[in-house]
Parts: structure tokens; sequence; C-alpha cells
């Protein structure tokens, strides 16, 4: 009876700390496709680098909710690149969202990088 419980504790625990890796993981990928996809639309000839943080923040939304996008935060910023032509980057920073066991908020923080169209 004893053996039961110890190793059902186990198991429990173990089962948490992989879903929560798992969710870990999710929201990194979800971050990173969000910056990278901001910043491509704010590299578009035609439109502005805040539309790029727009476009990030939505994809955030889209892809975990509004209360985690809301948490988060975005820039844009231009930079130079390779040959001297001009990179937009969006950044995106914001706590790991933590739900199944009580850890250290860990913080996030992603870039997604484009070379800018020129006008």
């Amino acid at each position: 009876m004893v053996d039961t419980v110890l190793v059902s504790v186990l198991v429990i625990v173990l089962f948490l700390v992989v879903a929560q890796v798992g969710l870990a993981l999710h929201v990194r990928n979800v971050l990173v496709a969000a910056a990278a996809e901001g910043a491509r639309y704010a590299a578009n000839a035609d439109r502005d680098p805040a539309d790029g943080v727009a476009r990030a923040r939505r994809a955030v939304a889209d892809g975990l909710s509004a209360g985690v996008a809301d948490r988060m935060s975005f820039t844009v910023s231009q930079t130079e690149g390779p040959g001297g032509r001009p990179v937009v980057e969006v950044q995106v920073t914001g706590p790991l969202p933590v739900v199944l066991l009580p850890v250290l908020p860990f913080r996030l923080t992603v870039r997604g990088h484009a070379l800018e169209e020129q006008r």
C-alpha cells in the first residue's frame, strides 16, 4: 500500500513537470513565430514599424490568449544589417505562464528580424 502511494506521487510530479515543459515550449514557439511575423510585416515598404508591433501582438493573442498578450511587452527597432542594409527587429518580452507547478517566475525574450524593403 505504501509503495503505491509513493510511486503515485512520483508519477504525478513527473507528469506535471513534463506538462509544464511542454507548455513552456509551446509559449516560446508562439512568441518566436509572432516576433518573426511582426518583423516581416514591419519590413514591408508600405508599412510603419508600429504596424509590426500590432501584428505581433495580434499573433500572440491568437496563438495563446489576449491576457497573455497584454502581459507581454513588444518593441520594434531598426538596426543596420549585413552590407549596411536596414533591418527591422521586433522583440517580445514577458513572463512565462506557469500553470501547473509553483516555481519562480521566468521571463522570455525573443526577437524576430527582417530586412527592410526599400521605399
